[in-house]
């Protein structure tokens, strides 16, 4: 798999690209947290009796907690990085629209669990719940042209993605062109691949927000 090189529209991209708007609610998340864990540390100060050893264990504890909560959250985005990196630093990939229950799509993918450049594939699939993608027919076997993002490697085995993400081309620009340009690129035989494996109705649904490999 290669990547694809396109001028992310950043601003359309704040928008449209799920992803972004799932980390920015996880840092909206951790800050209410950690407001709420601070006022419960002093109310836990105000109101539990002096002379209890809770009073000291739970203020700290909370306070302690909600600070944790507010460095993980201030450090998401940081761990995301900026929207044309995300594009250009992971493979182009193929993916279907496999479901339409109307205010959703599932999005099914075929990609690369080898995280490494060297070795064969490690083809596997995985789905995606989302909303309509932006200059993108809904129809069930709809083309999407997505990139791959790798998220998440086990200490035991850095050379295999444990979590891949499906990010659609059309996520981060308005232009059909580019987006047609992504689908061109993609090899037909990874197409192909794709369609073979979708019609299979329980690999789809087990793949949903996982990965499972061919």
């Amino acid at each position: 798999m290669s990547t694809f090189h396109f001028d992310v529209d950043e601003e359309y991209a704040k928008q449209h690209n799920e992803l972004l708007r799932d980390t920015k609610s996880m840092v909206l998340s951790g800050i209410a947290l950690f407001v709420l864990s601070i006022a419960g540390g002093i109310a836990a100060w105000i109101f539990i009796d002096p002379t209890s050893p809770w009073r000291l264990l739970g203020s700290v504890g909370l306070i302690l907690f909600g600070v944790m909560m507010l460095i993980v959250a201030l450090m998401l985005p940081k761990s995301v990085g900026k929207t044309q990196t995300l594009y250009d630093a992971h493979p182009l990939a193929p993916a279907i629209i496999t479901e339409n229950v109307g205010t959703t799509l599932t999005l099914t993918a075929l990609v690369n669990m080898n995280a490494s450049d060297r070795g064969p594939a490690r083809w596997a699939l995985t789905s995606r719940v989302v909303k309509r993608i932006p200059n993108t027919h809904d129809t069930v076997g709809t083309k999407v042209p997505v990139v791959a993002v790798g998220g998440q490697r086990s200490t035991r085995d850095k050379n295999t993605w444990q979590v891949i993400t499906p990010m659609p081309i059309a996520w981060a620009t308005p232009d059909t062109k580019e987006i047609s340009r992504a689908r061109a690129e993609i090899p037909q035989d990874q197409w192909q691949r794709l369609e073979k494996a979708r019609k299979d109705s329980e690999l789809v649904t087990a793949a949903k927000n996982t990965l499972v490999e061919l």
